[in-house]
């Protein structure tokens, strides 16, 4: 991998994860985890092994799945309540959905 891709990968990281922290909004939070998706997935897939190329598919399928669900979390908690608020999460539903989709994007362990 050349270091222009490298630094573009790198700067995507930092990036996505400030807007992650830094987001009071569902939508802000969700843009910032994709691009985190998006600058990890050739870092997986950079050297053209078939098991590499299969591992980042998996990767970027599980983590459209987790994505889809920290939408409709999010889509539910403002429907009950009216809030698009990070911090407004009220209803139990929506917080069980929310906590599921960020357990499977951070890989822990019933979702590794």
């Amino acid at each position: 991998m050349n270091p222009q891709a490298k630094l573009i990968s790198a700067t995507s990281l930092l990036l996505g994860t400030s807007i992650t922290i830094s987001s009071n909004h569902w939508m802000m939070a969700w843009i910032g985890l994709e691009i985190n998706t998006l600058a990890v997935l050739p870092l997986i897939s950079k050297s053209h092994h078939p098991r590499a190329i299969e591992a980042s598919t998996k990767y970027f399928l599980t983590q459209a799945a987790a994505s889809t669900l920290l939408l409709f979390s999010s889509m539910t908690n403002a429907w009950f309540s009216g809030q698009w608020d990070i911090t407004q999460l009220t209803h139990p539903m929506s917080c069980m959905l929310l906590t599921t989709a960020i357990s499977i994007k951070l890989g822990l362990v019933p979702f590794h």
